[in-house]
């Protein structure tokens, strides 16, 4: 038997069309196992969806005193209460009730987030605020208010 606890919310969908391409916002899409959000092919299946904490952004903006938009950080899921650290590598996160990801890896900042706002690359480099890299366990629909869960 499998126990989810629900702690958080999927606070946004976003993905791009393009490799580099603009980042654009959805209330509900399919995440698919091979090939993620974006629906590009994407040879390292520990790439799939990328998570973003609002508590660890926040942390990020607030340090360098601005305001910015989720979508900067070109992540594809916005999730508030799930501490997405070093320590929920290898964890299966559930988002709704059909979509279950696994935790894979630290999504390093690089250089476009300076290109961005100044600094913003070393703001989202301590306690894995650049978010988190994922494979995904089970695809299926997605949508801005769904329950997050670690199970």
């Amino acid at each position: 038997m499998i126990i989810v606890i629900v702690i958080g919310t999927l606070l946004g969908i976003a993905f791009r069309s393009q490799e580099g391409g603009r980042m654009y916002e959805t209330d509900g899409t399919l995440i698919d196992k091979a090939r993620g959000i974006d629906r590009k092919e994407n040879g390292n299946p520990d790439r799939r969806v990328t998570l973003l904490s609002q508590e660890k952004w926040g942390d990020a903006c607030r340090e360098l005193g601005v305001e910015l938009s989720w979508t900067v950080r070109r992540a594809n899921l916005y999730i508030a209460e799930i501490p997405l650290g070093p320590e929920m590598v290898g964890k299966r996160i559930r988002i709704g009730s059909e979509v279950v990801l696994q935790v894979a890896l630290e999504t390093k900042p690089c250089d476009v987030m300076d290109e961005t706002c100044t600094g913003l690359k070393d703001a989202l480099t301590p306690d894995w605020r650049g978010g988190v890299s994922c494979r995904v366990i089970e695809g299926g629909a997605v949508f801005v208010g769904d329950e997050v869960g670690i199970e």
